[in-house]
């Protein structure tokens, strides 16, 4: 029975975490944190500018779309800046912010954000994208055609 007991008593002891073990465990985690959590905020920035990207990839291309469709029914101007419609030649015609936000070339307009990431417009032809608090501008040029930003930390990284 003497043998037992000292059998259960060695076992309890050794199958445990010393303190040095359990210290080195919870260093490891710390860095690993200190190395995860920047780089989870640098994926989200890169996901906003990729969001960016895609749209301003789409904007661009509705504007040739909708030229060429003005082009076939005889109207050979880019579309115009505005909200509304107008009529030329008995022939109604969107202007870009129709509905929303590029809702004249879009099929679906990109709703205005208020908050730290999106787009805006401040007026016609004028529109903001935000990525985490920081604007860039584009501007919308209806004589040419040109939908481009100039400005902004993030301009090249969309527009490239």
């Amino acid at each position: 029975m003497q043998s037992k007991k000292k059998l259960y008593e060695s076992y309890s002891f050794s199958s445990a975490f010393t303190m040095i073990e359990l210290v080195f465990v919870i260093v490891v985690l710390g860095i690993l944190a200190a190395v995860a959590i920047p780089r989870f905020s640098a994926t989200r920035t890169d996901a906003q500018i990729s969001k960016a990207r895609a749209d301003v990839s789409s904007i661009r291309s509705a504007i040739i779309t909708e030229r060429q469709s003005r082009l076939i029914t005889g109207q050979s101007s880019f579309i115009p800046t505005g909200t509304g419609t107008y009529i030329v030649g008995g022939r109604t015609y969107k202007q870009m912010d129709n509905g929303g936000l590029f809702g004249g070339v879009l099929t679906y307009p990109i709703a205005a954000s208020t908050g730290n990431s999106g787009w805006s417009s401040p007026s016609a032809g004028s529109y903001v994208y935000k990525i985490d608090g920081v604007s860039t501008p584009f501007d919308y040029n209806a004589t040419s055609g040109i939908f481009d930003c100039s400005t902004g930390t993030y301009c090249s990284d969309i527009t490239d």
